[in-house]
């Protein structure tokens, strides 16, 4: 991503402020890779008790004579292009488990060289992709230009597969495009949050602001050559399969209203899960005199100052508005179902130095552990946290002993936070263990809920009146403005769009409104060439990144979509038995974690209490699974013009 001009840190002076700005434990590791000395390892292991940076508890001395050595092998790197030295699978291994402070399965070591781009020993992403020669009687048509579909488009541009994105909005970004409340930020780390071919060493923030985030997935698109082919205020409103030709016939509805038609071989559907919001249907609503806005459709130019402001909700994007609006307002009104577990995220409002971006992207291999660091901490070194141990007989709000010790030290934060306001601890303390719903980064909501002029109110709401919100106790809150911070329609997957497959039954016939099933997320028996991204039980509501998960998906459509496109593929269907297998798999895994605990009441089920949007998946276990697509697990029909 092109960044502004940075001073140069290449000076004795530069580089040794650059060291000093350095994560010590990543800096140990490019010590590693410069050196071949890996007695490193054996100086930060009694140490490193787990996947953040320890500085603050190795020795002083130490760390400055680690500091030291790497600016004496960086030098020498930076003058004589010294190679790094090879990393073999055993002393990769160990690195990976001194980096966190814990052990390591051997079974993620070629993932993470992978997705290091150290198969070759080079600290580098992979290598871009040389575009190959255009096919061009093969054609997809990719609906939202959101992340994954920015992404989807790269790699059939890559491919050589023509293709065309239809997008409703008015520019490429999805969900970074469309949220503008104030406050609206990434809540998952910004290193971890990119692709792994386009690494992007500038973030501002350690938590980067909307605009930080659009202005990256923009920036793609336009790299890419993704944007030139986008047709922007266009809405999907059908897409019916074609047994006989073997092909999409898409309905769409572009900017000047008229509905027009086109046909394409292959269909993928990149509108995510949370694109449709959801504004509760509280009684007198439709009779309120004041301003409702849900915060994925905040209003340009919204008034909110001087006023008296009602915020529906206390999830992600509540605890995000709520610290930004605050200030302004007259009165804020917090209206609370339940309490969510709230972290301390000292890098919330960090910004990230110039030092330390030049390390990222000058310093071989740090960035790599840096981001490994981040995948450990907030992807699969949580995992073990989700699994419920039956013989667990201790706090009822965990379910083992790691969980037990995530909810402590999250609750001594939440003491810390609210001294002295015992009446706002009882509050917000949750009463299911941490991660049966998202664990939230706090940007500053309980010390926004100890201002005068914020009320956390946790009595239901009974309707909706002209001059505010009555609530269960008969009370009256007068309010001019109700933000809505509810979520979306995530269960009604691919709504309002209508598709039918090659059977004639609509996906919503199917699935009804909110009962998706999908292989690996994916593929439905009966939708041939239908390729979902981000569906049933994909989400990494426990922690992750969404880029990471994208990216094991389109490389597995992609393993689908080359052999159909090569080998006159005119249908390709996942077996029903293949299909049916697996989501009892993975209904069988759900009920041993977290979302399936007696206390947690959460939209990731549908009405039935199945658990329709989460993964029961580490991201190694996904990371194999779409591998590559076993082309056995799909009946497929060739078209009768192959010779």
């Amino acid at each position: 991503m092109p960044s502004p001009s940075h001073p140069d840190f290449a000076s004795d002076e530069g580089l040794r402020r650059v060291a000093t700005e350095m994560h010590i434990v990543p800096l140990a590791m490019s010590l590693i890779h410069l050196t071949g000395d890996d007695s490193v390892l054996d100086e930060l292991l009694p140490y490193v008790h787990g996947p953040w940076d320890y500085s603050e508890k190795l020795p002083a001395e130490l760390k400055q004579d680690l500091r030291d050595r790497l600016l004496v092998a960086l030098k020498a790197h930076l003058r004589d292009g010294r190679p790094l030295c090879p990393i073999s699978p055993e002393l990769m291994l160990r690195m990976m488990s001194g980096a966190v402070g814990e052990e390591v399965s051997a079974e993620y070591e070629p993932m993470i060289r992978a997705q290091m781009g150290l198969e070759s020993g080079q600290d580098a992403a992979p290598a871009p992709v040389a575009p190959r020669p255009a096919r061009s009687d093969f054609r997809v048509v990719i609906v939202g230009a959101g992340v994954s579909g920015i992404l989807a488009g790269i790699k059939l541009g890559e491919a050589g597969i023509a293709f065309q994105i239809l997008e409703k909005d008015q520019d490429v970004g999805g969900t970074w495009w469309e949220n503008r409340y104030p406050g609206c930020a990434v809540d998952t780390p910004n290193h971890f949050y990119q692709f792994t071919f386009e690494p992007n060493d500038d973030w501002p923030n350690y938590y980067s602001r909307r605009a930080d985030i659009h202005r990256y997935f923009a920036h793609c698109a336009d790299k890419y050559g993704v944007r030139a082919r986008v047709r922007f205020g266009c809405e999907v409103l059908s897409a019916t399969f074609d047994a006989q030709a073997g092909e999409w016939e898409i309905r769409h509805r572009g900017p000047a209203g008229r509905v027009e038609t086109q046909r394409a071989n292959a269909l993928i559907t990149a509108v995510g899960q949370l694109n449709r919001p959801m504004i509760p249907d509280l009684p007198g609503l439709e009779g309120f005199r004041g301003t409702v806005v849900h915060t994925a459709q905040w209003p340009k130019g919204l008034e909110i100052a001087g006023k008296k402001v009602a915020l529906v909700g206390s999830g992600a994007s509540a605890i995000q508005v709520g610290p930004a609006i605050a200030p302004q307002v007259d009165q804020l009104s917090v209206f609370q179902r339940s309490g969510a577990w709230i972290v301390r995220s000292p890098n919330i409002h960090r910004a990230v130095s110039e030092e330390l971006k030049w390390a990222l992207k000058h310093v071989p291999c740090f960035s790599a552990w840096y981001r490994f660091q981040l995948f450990w901490g907030f992807a699969d070194g949580l995992f073990p946290a989700l699994r419920i141990d039956p013989a667990w007989d201790g706090d009822p709000r965990s379910i083992n002993a790691k969980s037990d010790k995530i909810r402590q030290a999250i609750t001594r934060y939440m003491e810390r936070e609210l001294e002295g306001r015992e009446d706002l601890l009882a509050k917000v303390v949750p009463d299911y263990p941490p991660y049966g719903k998202r664990v939230l980064q706090d940007p500053g909501w309980f010390k926004m809920l100890r201002q005068g002029n914020v009320e956390l109110v946790t009595v239901g709401i009974a309707r909706i009146e002209a001059e505010g919100i009555r609530t269960l106790d008969g009370r009256l809150h007068p309010v001019d403005v109700i933000v809505m911070a509810t979520g979306f329609h995530a269960g009604r997957m691919l709504w309002p769009m209508e598709i039918t497959g090659a059977g004639g039954k609509t996906v919503r016939e199917v699935w009804g409104d909110n009962d998706p099933r999908a292989y690996l997320g994916m593929t439905v028996p009966d939708f041939p060439n239908l390729f979902v991204l981000y569906g049933p039980n994909t989400g990494l509501s426990h922690g992750g990144s969404y880029t990471f998960l994208a990216e094991c998906q389109m490389r597995y459509v992609m393993g689908c979509i080359e052999p159909m496109a090569d080998n006159g593929v005119r249908a390709l269907r996942v077996r029903r038995e293949v299909f049916e297998q697996y989501n009892q798999r993975i209904d069988e895994e759900l009920k041993h974690l977290v979302w399936s605990h007696p206390r947690v009441r959460t939209w990731y089920k549908n009405a039935s209490g199945r658990i329709i949007i989460n993964s029961p998946w580490r991201l190694l276990d996904y990371w194999r699974l779409t591998l590559r697509p076993d082309l056995r697990d799909y009946d497929l029909e060739h078209s009768t013009k192959e010779t």
